[in-house]
């Protein structure tokens, strides 16, 4: 196909002002067509649009509301198989304990952090051949009391009703050190197993050990922690960088269900794993 000659004319509008563009083009019919849907293209104005109200209302679920008698029996086995099953005893607490019982270190955080040791390090072992060196949860985390008398699968979903998992982080000496400062500023009870701390009057550190021994700097130990402080929670940023981290796949929650079908009775202590010496 031969190519032709055409002429248009388009107007852009500017203001109140126009302009008009004459063009003499050679083409084919192919960038006719073009043109031209380049030209409504230009003539398209784009709108805009201003939000200018947000409007809602309050709808209650409550017992007005009837059943649906399909639903019930439907879900009605699976109700009453995890009703069975949360309320199944699973050990027997010897007192009640509670996270507002020591200063530095409670009963029941003592327990959280054991609990967490004894059921992660055989699977950390399998898996790399390492051993856990210690263990860190925190306060926090902690979010309701164990009563005395039968221990229930329920009371487990009230103590760590989230999620967490255990994850094992290599952490060099250093950030260890980090990691201590942490603790004596914080002056709460955040759970620790295997690990003696001990401070003086201003909260600063006078003696941390690991497996019985001082930090070493270039030393790599291995921290059981959840996913949670990992990913710097309750600003434990010491966290990071680090030389690797390992998820077990394990939720905090399974860990002290599994740890309670093994002991029976629960009779955890405050001992000294984090004390405060006073001097004059």
């Amino acid at each position: 196909m031969k190519p032709f000659k055409i002429i248009y004319i388009y107007t852009l509008d500017k203001g109140s002002k126009s302009t008009i563009n004459i063009f003499a083009l050679d083409m084919r019919i192919t960038h006719l067509i073009f043109l031209l849907n380049f030209l409504i293209f230009l003539s398209c104005k784009k709108q805009s649009f201003t939000l200018t109200t947000i409007e809602g209302k309050l709808i209650e679920i409550n017992d007005s509301i009837p059943k649906k008698n399909d639903i019930e029996s439907f879900i009605e086995p699976f109700r009453t198989h995890l009703e069975k099953d949360l309320d199944s005893v699973i050990a027997y607490a010897k007192d009640t304990y509670s996270k507002s019982d020591g200063t530095l270190n409670t009963a029941i955080g003592n327990f959280m952090a054991d609990a967490i040791f004894k059921q992660a390090n055989p699977i950390f072992n399998r898996r790399t051949g390492n051993n856990i060196d210690m263990v860190l949860l925190n306060h926090g985390g902690i979010r309701s009391i164990i009563s005395k008398g039968d221990v229930t699968v329920r009371n487990m979903f009230e103590l760590m009703p989230f999620e967490n998992k255990i994850v094992i982080v290599a952490l060099k000496g250093q950030q260890m050190d980090s990691m201590v400062d942490y603790l004596c500023n914080s002056r709460r009870a955040n759970p620790v197993s295997n690990l003696k701390l001990t401070i003086d009057n201003d909260f600063k550190p006078v003696e941390a050990l690991i497996n019985g021994k001082p930090i070493i700097k270039n030393n790599t130990y291995f921290v059981a922690t959840n996913d949670y402080l990992y990913n710097s929670g309750d600003n434990m940023r010491f966290f990071r960088p680090n030389d690797s981290v390992f998820d077990l796949n394990y939720k905090i929650r399974n860990a002290l269900i599994d740890y309670l079908k093994k002991i029976d009775t629960l009779k955890p202590i405050i001992d000294d794993r984090f004390t405060q010496i006073h001097t004059k």
